[in-house]
């Protein structure tokens, strides 16, 4: 008797196993969609294919802007508070856990973080100024001001030689470049090329906040949260080329579609999104996708565009090819910033 009962402990020994394995979570994948909720203080880790949340990671208490690595293992996420706070969350992306968080004073205010060069990148507005951090050394290794009001936004090129920011109270744009110095004549013998970097700012408008740069490094676009109007700066001329009267009131996030035709621009007070048609000038599509509208985030494929709807409490899906809703993601309260974590 006790021989025949062996094969249903096995097969009841088995089911316990799968189903311990499926509660204890699922790895994160390759290519993860991450989102803070500023409500739960969580980041998200979601399976893009099948839209699930495949975990919940605590964060800080004032989570706004976030970044992966380049290797798509490790995200950090800035914790604002309005310009007073000073650490930046890390989080282990592949073992799902926050790891000791990074202080950034005496820069205070960190809000929009990005990686180029190896180095993470930061703004620091209630210090009004840009940051950097080197994940290698676990040190701030450099800084420099914009002398601007709520440097917020920042984007860098690849090779990490111009750094671009929007200043939302200032309503410019910050173009810094990296500049090699040649030694003096009064130099000493054995002096070398320096780095320096020169600014250039250009007048936008009031509440410029949002903006992106085209696919080709040519141009930038931002939008005014004042009076809705849309800015387009020339970058090889470091200078204002086109307005456009949009009247896109209340623009929070700018975002090009990754072929660069169009330009998404969303409302945090009306819950609009505009799309824009980057040739013409001209909008050529307005949703709706709820009551307040932030953070953008294009698929690179280039199939569909994540919209935090904030005020609404979930995150919007647009098809890229019908411009059209086809599905909303919940993350948590208030969602904001989103990233793309992609392992090579």
């Amino acid at each position: 008797m006790k021989k025949s009962h062996h094969p249903l402990l096995a097969i009841f020994f088995l089911v316990f196993i799968a189903t311990a394995s499926s509660c204890s979570g699922q790895s994160t994948a390759r290519k993860s969609l991450l989102a803070l909720s500023k409500a739960d203080h969580t980041l998200a880790i979601v399976d893009p294919v099948t839209l699930k949340v495949v975990v919940r990671i605590p964060v800080g208490e004032d989570p706004h802007e976030m970044v992966a690595s380049p290797d798509g293992r490790t995200a950090y996420v800035a914790n604002y508070g309005g310009g007073s706070l000073y650490t930046l969350n890390v989080i282990d992306l592949v073992a799902q856990k926050p790891l000791p968080d990074i202080d950034t004073r005496p820069l205070f205010g960190p809000h929009d973080v990005t990686f180029a060069v190896g180095k993470l990148w930061f703004t620091a507005e209630g210090s009004k100024s840009v940051g950097r951090y080197d994940p290698y050394t676990g040190k701030l290794d450099w800084s420099m001001g914009t002398g601007q009001d709520r440097t917020h936004m920042i984007y860098l090129t690849a090779d990490g030689e111009k750094i671009y920011t929007t200043n939302v109270s200032s309503g410019t744009v910050s173009i810094l470049s990296d500049t090699l110095i040649q030694p003096g004549r009064f130099a000493p013998p054995n002096a070398k090329p320096r780095s320096d970097w020169n600014q250039t700012v250009v007048e936008v408008g009031r509440g410029s906040e949002g903006f992106d740069v085209s696919p080709d490094g040519s141009k930038l676009w931002t939008a005014a949260s004042v009076d809705g109007t849309i800015f387009v700066v020339d970058l090889h001329s470091k200078k204002l080329e086109a307005k456009i009267d949009a009247k896109v009131i209340g623009a929070n996030r700018l975002k090009f579609t990754p072929d660069g035709r169009l330009a998404f621009i969303s409302s945090l007070s009306s819950g609009d999104l505009f799309i824009f048609d980057t040739k013409s000038l001209q909008q050529i599509k307005k949703l709706k996708p709820g009551r307040g509208c932030a953070g953008i985030l294009m698929d690179p494929d280039g199939s569909r565009a994540f919209v935090a709807c904030s005020a609404d409490g979930y995150i919007a899906i647009v098809d890229l090819r019908t411009l059209e809703v086809t599905g909303r993601l919940d993350v948590g309260g208030v969602p904001d910033g989103l990233a793309w974590a992609i392992q090579p």
